[in-house]
């Protein structure tokens, strides 16, 4: 596989008839759990295992970390076994919405474990079927492999260091939700609206065109330069509601070859679990 990012849909089928990459539909509704599932079921790609958001790569019973808590290490080793995962293959995963829910998560947890060759079908489930290409129904069930593996949390940005960075301006976080979110104006999913104080947003849906792909390169390194304003990209730190959507925008990162990006798992859900932490909320 050429790119750690970004694959196209006829690299793709080029490389799955030949077997040599392990593909998984990640398509979630975060209205309706068991959407993405039931669609996978009805359509999905020749071969593609189903991984859910809030199944495998998250932990919900925990109640601290925000909506969508990482896996833990057992978990997620299960998941990678069931799909029969191996580190040897590439792996390209998918969605319905751009990336965003949940490729790009699942994209990022890969690489926490190590996985080099992994990328994200652009524009997703839409993509391969304006392309014409083959489709299947039903439940893949692959032969299953026996992995170990440990998510890399010492790439993740927690609580403690994120107030340390903000209060040292050695951070610039990136909030990847809409703007009326960020601003507070509205909040359709968490208990209270508005952002980190000192958070700059970057909507995850300004990393596309028209189309439904990503931008193209050299574009979004402009864009992300601007937000840069010199900084170095280690500076940076990604956010949305839940740890989900910012993956979105540390993906269009290195795609624009602006690497050493982190997320900040808990996000806005996490931030305001502890009543404390201050809200700020406008531009």
């Amino acid at each position: 596989m050429s790119t750690r990012t970004l694959i196209g849909a006829t690299e793709l089928d080029s490389l799955r008839v030949r077997d040599d990459v392990l593909i998984v539909d990640a398509r979630f509704d975060l209205a309706d759990a068991g959407k993405g599932e039931r669609d996978y079921a009805a359509a999905h790609l020749p071969g593609a295992v189903y991984a859910h958001l809030d199944r495998d790569m998250s932990d919900l019973s925990r109640h601290d970390l925000g909506r969508h808590p990482l896996p833990d290490d057992e978990c997620f080793s299960a998941a990678l076994s069931r799909w029969g995962w191996r580190r040897d293959r590439a792996v390209v995963v998918l969605d319905d919405a751009n990336g965003a829910l949940a490729a790009a998560r699942l994209w990022w947890l890969l690489r926490l474990v190590g996985q080099e060759r992994v990328a994200v079908l652009d524009g997703g489930f839409a993509a391969w079927r304006a392309a014409g290409l083959p489709l299947e129904a039903g439940i893949v069930e692959p032969a299953m492999t026996c992995v170990q593996v440990a998510l890399e949390r010492e790439n993740v940005v927690w609580f403690d260091q994120l107030e340390r960075r903000l209060a040292s301006g050695s951070a610039l976080l990136l909030d990847a939700r809409a703007a009326p979110r960020y601003r507070g104006e509205v909040e359709p999913i968490d208990a209270v609206a508005g952002h980190v104080p000192g958070a700059r947003n970057r909507p995850y849906s300004e990393n596309l065109a028209a189309s439904g792909c990503f931008k193209p390169a050299h574009e979004l390194r402009r864009e992300f330069d601007a937000l840069l304003d010199g900084r170095a990209p280690t500076d940076v730190v990604h956010m949305c509601g839940s740890g989900v959507t910012a993956c979105h925008n540390l993906l269009a990162m290195e795609h624009a070859g602006l690497g050493g990006s982190r997320v900040f798992a808990p996000s806005w859900s996490g931030w305001i679990s502890a009543p404390e932490r201050a809200v700020a909320v406008g531009d």
